[in-house]
């Protein structure tokens, strides 16, 4: 990527000044001489139609290399979800502070979509738990003689479930204060520990253990649980995962020998909350989680047609 010359504020703003300063001195002296000249009404007219187009210049500069640059900063700063980097920063100090606020808002943002997809994960899962208390004390209170003593076990146990719902709509609320970033790298060696004690059940393979993975280690195994949980749901008892670089982009694909992913189901898998196995306790947040974290470290999760069993595959962006 070359390096664009960029003008300092300083070159700018006393460029503009000097210049406006030097056209006022060099038209009067010109109209000093050319007046006698052509005469002094046509020397008037055709010096103000120079400053006139020379100031139209400055101000076209300026507001080049100052205004716009401000104001694509401030409506990339300002935009929800995903804007466009600006792609002009006028002087050197614009170029360094955007540079400052396009890191700070990227921040900002990845973390929001971190703590979103968590508080999604957590209330959702809650919910299952808390409507069966529900209905069981619904059902008690309708079908049951009750003693007195029952009954008010039964109205301390749906106070704790009202109690349950008012905090997990709290934490709804105070999830965009709160973030957890997975910043770092690790490697599949650093993580083969972890991810063989929690699946005993799986025979993992890995390859490309070396290979730097641009996202902490924390935050990879949660995406690599999740995939390696819905494996097992699906059946699978064998799981490869292999990490490779290709032209300064990491990827890591993961592919199992369970029964797969049925073409009418391929593109809802990650909508949240979107499962094959409600009955069996899905939430269908798992790989919505994943690609919201993934997402939050400028990370991308797509879903690779494969002949046997599911496979998936993970791309990083570092530049």
């Amino acid at each position: 990527m070359t390096r664009r010359w960029r003008p300092s504020l300083g070159l700018v703003l006393g460029g503009a000044l000097a210049g406006t300063l030097a056209l006022s001195l060099s038209g009067l002296v010109v109209f000093r001489y050319l007046g006698p000249a052509i005469g002094y009404r046509e020397a008037a007219v055709l010096l103000g139609s120079l400053i006139a187009a020379v100031t139209a210049v400055v101000g076209w500069l300026l507001v080049r290399l100052l205004l716009r640059p401000i104001h694509a900063l401030e409506a990339y700063a300002m935009a929800e979800g995903t804007a466009e980097v600006p792609r002009h920063y006028g002087t050197r100090e614009l170029h360094a502070t955007a540079q400052r606020v396009i890191a700070m808002t990227e921040a900002l943002r990845d973390r929001e979509a971190t703590v979103r997809a968590y508080t999604d994960h957590v209330t959702h899962e809650m919910k299952t738990p808390v409507s069966a208390i529900r209905a069981a004390v619904e059902l008690m209170q309708d079908t049951a003689a009750l003693s007195d003593e029952e009954q008010q076990l039964l109205t301390r146990i749906d106070t704790a479930r009202q109690q349950i719902e008012t905090r997990l709509s709290a934490l709804r609320r105070a999830a965009r204060a709160r973030e957890v970033r997975y910043l770092g790298s690790t490697t599949l060696e650093r993580l083969a520990p972890d991810l063989t004690a929690a699946h005993p059940g799986l025979q993992i393979d890995l390859d490309g253990q070396r290979v730097a993975l641009p996202m902490g280690r924390e935050g990879v195994l949660v995406v690599l649980a999740q995939m390696l949980n819905n494996a097992a749901e699906h059946g699978a008892t064998r799981v490869a995962v292999v990490a490779s670089q290709s032209d300064d982009q990491p990827t890591l694909e993961v592919h199992d020998n369970g029964t797969g992913i049925s073409g009418g189901n391929a593109a809802r898998i990650f909508d949240p909350f979107f499962t094959t196995r409600r009955d069996a306790g899905g939430t269908g947040m798992g790989l919505a989680v994943a690609a919201n974290i993934l997402a939050a470290h400028r990370g991308d999760i797509a879903l690779v047609p494969s002949a046997t069993g599911a496979r998936f595959r993970i791309t990083w962006t570092t530049h």
